[in-house]
């Protein structure tokens, strides 16, 4: 396998564990949202609060960034787009190069 096959090999790979991620969080949501529910109806942890509706909004949160992260940041922003950017900034830095040599060489010749 040569190197750039190698590199979509590595890359499809990453992406898919990041994939299988967000999917087991989201199986962990739902399994610890109903454990937090029941714990709170049958345990009745002190008065007769609702503490796990706060917790499981706060883990909806998270889940919501992380699947954010995976599915529409990271699908923009990947190797590719990465590469792009270098060369955009590799492309502007020698251009003040060459204009800092013209100058230089204006002044010289003053």
């Amino acid at each position: 396998m040569d190197k750039a096959q190698q590199e979509l090999y590595e890359n499809a790979r990453k992406r898919l564990h990041q994939k299988k991620l967000v999917y087991f969080h989201f199986v962990l949501l739902i399994l610890g949202s109903l454990f937090m529910f029941i714990a709170n109806i049958y345990l009745e942890y002190g008065a007769p609060n609702h503490w796990y509706i706060l917790a499981i909004t706060i883990w909806v949160f998270l889940f919501l960034l992380h699947f954010i992260k995976v599915f529409i940041t990271d699908r923009f922003m990947n190797k590719d787009w990465e590469r792009e950017q270098i060369q955009k900034l590799i492309e502007k830095q020698q251009n003040r190069i060459k204009s800092l040599e013209s100058k230089l060489s204006e002044d010289s010749k003053s």
